[in-house]
C-alpha cells in the first residue's frame, strides 16, 4: 500500500514557496518559460559564434527565398534575416527588461506613496497619472521622438522613453492595494511600536504587495515590446545599424508581396514571444492569487 505523505502543520511555508508550487500547477505558463528560455540562449550563443552574420553583404543573394545557407531568407539588400531576427530577439528583449525595471520602480514608488500618505499627496500623484492616462501613450513616444530626432533611435534612450509611461497602471494598482493594507492590524502594531512610514512601506506592504507588482511587471514587459515594435515600424524607433523586430518588420512589409518571409519571419517571431509573455503573466497571476481553488 502506497504512503502518503504528511504535512507537518508546524512547518511553516514561505509565500514564495507557495507561489512556486502554484506556478509549477501551470503547465502552458512553464512551457513558455522553458521555450522563452531556450531561445533567448540560443540567440545569444548564435550571435556569439558569428556576431557579423546581420551586417556581412552575401553579393549573390540579394532577396533570396529561405535555403540552407539562409534559414530565413535575405533582405533585398542582401542582409541574412535569421541572424537580424536573433539579433532583434535580443535586442527587444533588452529593452523589455529595461522598460520593465524603470516602469516597476517609479509605479510601485509613486503608488506606495500615494496609498500611504492619502490626503493632499494622493490627490496631486493621481492627478498627474490621471493625465498621462488621457493622453495616448503612443501619442506621447512620437512627440518625444520627433522632439528629440534621431537621437531618440539609440535603444537605451527608447527604452527609458518607453519606461517613463509605462508605469501609470501600476501605480493605480499599488496604489489600491496600500490603501486596503495599510488598514490592516499588523501595520497599526508596526506604528505603536514606533515604526517610521518608509520603514513600513519597504518592510511591510510592498512584500504584501509583491504579487500585483510582479504580474502588472511581467505584462509590462510585452507592452513594452509592442510599444518598441510600433515605434519602429513607423521609423521612429530602433534604426540601422542596431536592429530589432520591429524594425525588420517595417522593412520587409514592402516587400511582403513578392519576398513574403522578410515579413512572416520577423513577425512570427514577434507574436510568439509576446504570446510566451502573456502565457507566464497568466501563470503567475493564477500563482500569486490565494483564492484560486484547484
Amino acid at each position: 500500500m502506497a504512503r502518503t505523505k504528511q504535512i507537518d502543520p508546524n512547518v511553516a511555508v514561505s509565500q514564495w514557496r507557495l507561489v512556486a508550487r502554484r506556478f509549477r500547477r501551470e503547465k502552458l505558463a512553464i512551457a513558455a518559460l522553458i521555450f522563452l528560455g531556450l531561445l533567448v540562449i540560443f540567440c545569444i550563443v548564435q550571435t556569439s559564434v558569428n556576431p557579423e552574420g546581420w551586417s556581412t553583404l552575401d553579393w549573390m543573394a540579394f532577396g533570396q527565398a529561405p535555403s540552407w545557407k539562409h534559414p530565413f531568407g535575405t533582405t533585398d539588400a542582401g542582409l541574412d534575416l535569421f541572424s537580424g531576427c536573433l539579433r532583434g530577439v535580443l535586442q527587444d528583449i533588452e529593452i523589455a527588461l529595461l522598460v520593465s525595471t524603470l516602469s516597476m520602480s517609479i509605479g510601485t514608488l509613486v503608488g506606495a506613496v500615494a496609498g500611504y500618505f492619502g490626503r493632499w499627496v494622493d490627490s496631486v500623484l493621481m492627478r498627474v497619472v490621471d493625465l498621462l492616462l488621457v493622453v495616448p501613450g503612443l501619442t506621447i513616444l512620437i512627440v518625444m521622438s520627433n522632439t528629440l530626432g534621431r537621437k531618440s533611435n539609440a535603444p537605451e534612450l527608447v527604452a527609458i522613453l518607453i519606461g517613463l509611461i509605462s508605469w501609470t497602471a501600476l501605480a493605480r494598482l499599488v496604489r489600491a492595494e496600500f490603501l486596503a493594507l495599510k488598514e490592516r492590524a499588523f501595520v497599526e502594531s508596526a506604528n505603536a511600536l514606533g515604526a517610521g512610514p518608509w520603514r513600513i512601506i519597504f518592510k511591510h506592504l510592498i512584500p504584501n504587495a509583491v504579487g500585483t507588482i510582479v504580474v502588472n511587471t511581467t505584462l509590462t514587459i510585452s507592452g513594452a515590446i509592442l510599444l518598441e515594435s510600433t515605434l519602429s515600424y513607423l521609423g521612429l524607433g530602433i534604426t540601422p545599424p542596431a536592429v530589432s523586430l520591429g524594425m525588420l518588420i517595417q522593412q520587409g512589409q514592402a516587400a511582403a508581396a513578392t519576398s513574403p518571409w522578410q515579413f512572416f519571419y520577423p513577425a512570427g517571431l514577434l507574436l510568439t514571444i509576446i504570446l510566451c509573455i502573456f502565457a507566464i503573466g497568466d501563470g503567475l497571476q493564477s500563482a500569486f492569487d490565494p483564492r484560486k481553488v484547484r
